[in-house]
């Protein structure tokens, strides 16, 4: 497919590189002019009092989150869960709580490579009260997904059964210890330790985070280990909507005119067939391959062949950690699978475009010792340039769908972000899923609820797998058919100050990742057998849907875009390059496949 991308034009006026197509005679790109902040931030979380109200904690864990004016009532040591307004009190012993769910609800679970930004013994307050996201299961409401059972300990342990009696969620509040079981059948562990360290740990991979602070701001540095490989990363954490967010930031950054070099087009288009990737014979393309998958038949920049190189690198580990994990590795995709089209590859090649950009914006600020802006480095842009972004996913993740019930999104999965402001007190957003792998994954076109912190994991595995790519794509410049770089891109990359002044890696982060793994399987059984004595409370009752947010049709979307928001038409009325889909409610005139009527 050739690269032809739809207009940037919300972002070129802060983010454009320099026009032009870089020359045979190699002449040096135009440096990106400065990205221009995020609007400012909505203001962080109230004391108690306003916003949403926490639950009494145990060790410094967070309960559950209540809302709507719900009330908590704790005596013996038993912790209640009341959402909706309902209210239950226990004296003594464990008790059950059995939620309806609500619409627009997520789940937090944590995960590898990923977990939710927190701090043992409780959030640490900033000047604006920002909080830490609390761990378990929560929705946006303050429940759990519709049909979960949630059971306490008289100690403050929580755990949440899915319908059928299978856990979901541990809490065991003496460690600091969240257990996550996922959909997909993976387990993640996560601890926040008294120092304000971290582990997150999965069946053979995981990382330890230590924090560190520099020029004001605070910044985790994790030792990943990920099935016998050790590397090491950098995030800054920051405050956003009320929550703690922990955003990636490359410990290198490049020359200006190797960042042009890689958003600009090349000078002719190039062929890179799978044999050149490496990928011939490798299991995971036999899964994902033709089916799912298909790669640019060539590349007419770099931007393009980032996005197969991150599409495919997250295929890969996703079978290698299946298979790493004695999980049933998935023979064949389900028939209720949706593959990765050529429209939503394009949307993807726009947004690696995007990062790009936001990556040179970095790399000059780095210059004058600044550090990364999450004003214009976060998520926090991306909820609020007023433009339509897509997120890949690069873990499994369980969500909510407008229903109330949970399902999930797995890695390589691709979700729309539609440009609608976030209320001043959101936690979360709406995306519509646009692939699936079918299953217990959601269906392609639902609307979910994904909360800021998991939307900020997903900018964070985009931006990694660019790097990487960025790494990989320098050290085979002018092999295998890939174009030459110019000498003014050729430079050294520079190490960013903030990660020249952060403590050395954790080298025993393999060691405590996979204690933490045994020590997780001894604290979840003695969780499950003392929640599961105690006497069950009163369903609670299921809480109204409320109505699912208004679907935008804009002149200019993809077919892609538009039947993720509306599903699949009634009829099409095939013009040649002019299509009419008739959809319930609409007619949708689109010509070559952009949208030019609306009735």
């Amino acid at each position: 497919m050739t690269a032809r991308f739809m207009s940037l034009a919300g972002t070129a006026a802060m983010l454009l590189f320099a026009a032009g197509t870089v020359q045979a005679d190699n002449k040096p790109k135009a440096s990106a002019p400065a990205a221009k902040p995020a609007p400012k931030a909505a203001p962080a979380a109230r004391p108690a009092g306003g916003g949403a109200a926490h639950g009494p904690t145990a060790g410094g864990a967070h309960g559950p989150t209540t809302t709507g004016g719900a009330r908590t009532t704790t005596t013996g040591g038993a912790r209640t869960t009341t959402t909706g307004g309902a209210r239950t009190t226990t004296t003594g012993g464990a008790r059950t709580t059995t939620t309806g769910g609500a619409a627009g609800a997520r789940t937090t679970p944590a995960a590898a490579g990923g977990a939710k930004a927190g701090a043992a013994g409780g959030a640490r307050p900033t000047a604006g009260g920002a909080r830490a996201a609390a761990p378990g299961p929560h929705t946006a409401s303050g429940a759990p997904p519709r049909g979960s059972t949630v059971r306490s300990t008289p100690r403050g342990d929580q755990v949440r059964m899915r319908p059928g009696g299978r856990p979901g969620d541990v809490h065991v509040a003496g460690r600091n210890m969240d257990i996550h079981h996922d959909l997909h059948g993976g387990r993640s562990v996560r601890v926040e330790r008294a120092d304000h360290s971290r582990i997150v740990a999965e069946r053979g991979r995981g990382y330890v985070q230590h924090p560190y602070g520099w020029h004001g701001h605070e910044y985790g540095h994790r030792t990943y280990w990920d099935h016998g490989r050790h590397y090491d990363r950098f995030y800054a954490r920051y405050p956003y909507h009320g929550v703690y967010v922990e955003m990636y930031s490359p410990a290198f950054y490049y020359p200006p005119a190797f960042y042009g070099w890689a958003y600009n087009p090349w000078v002719a288009p190039i062929a890179y067939a799978p044999a050149a990737w490496g990928w011939a014979g490798a299991p995971w393309y036999g899964v994902y391959g033709a089916a799912w998958f298909t790669p640019y038949p060539v590349y007419a920049s770099a931007s393009l062949w980032l996005t197969d190189y991150m599409i495919s690198s997250t295929l890969a580990a996703a079978y290698a950690a299946n298979a790493a994990a004695n999980a049933q590795a998935q023979a064949a995709l389900a028939a209720d699978a949706a593959p990765l089209t050529p429209d939503v590859k394009n949307l993807i090649a726009q947004e690696v475009q995007r990062q790009i950009a936001v990556e040179n914006a970095e790399s000059s600020q780095q210059a004058q010792a600044a550090g990364p802006n999450p004003a214009v480095s976060g998520v926090q842009r991306l909820l609020s340039d007023n433009q339509s972004h897509v997120f890949v996913a690069g873990k499994t993740l369980d969500v909510v769908d407008a229903n109330g019930a949970e399902c999930g999104v797995s890695d390589g999965d691709v979700l729309q972000l539609t440009p609608t402001p976030l209320p001043d007190d959101a936690t979360a957003a709406t995306l519509v899923v646009m692939t699936t792998k079918g299953g217990v994954e959601c269906k392609k076109g639902a609307a979910v609820t994904v909360n800021i912190e998991d939307l900020q994991d997903m900018q964070n595995h985009m931006r990694e797998a660019i790097d990487t790519g960025m790494q990989d794509l320098k050290d085979k410049q002018g092999k295998g058919g890939l174009p030459a770089l110019p000498p003014s891109a050729a430079g050294a990359p520079a190490k960013a100050q903030f990660a020249m002044d952060a403590p050395p890696p954790d080298d025993s982060a393999q060691q405590q990742i996979q204690a933490q793994q045994t020590d997780a399987d001894k604290a979840e059984q003695e969780v499950l057998a003392q929640a599961g004595s105690g006497p069950a409370d009163a369903a609670v009752p299921a809480v109204a849907a409320p109505a699912a947010p208004p679907v935008e049709i804009a002149l200019g979307q993809t077919v892609e875009q538009v039947t993720g928001a509306l599903g699949q038409p009634k009829n099409i009325v095939d013009l040649g390059p002019k299509k009419i889909y008739v959809f319930k409610d609409m007619k949708v005139t689109f010509k070559d496949g952009k949208v030019t009527d609306v009735q």
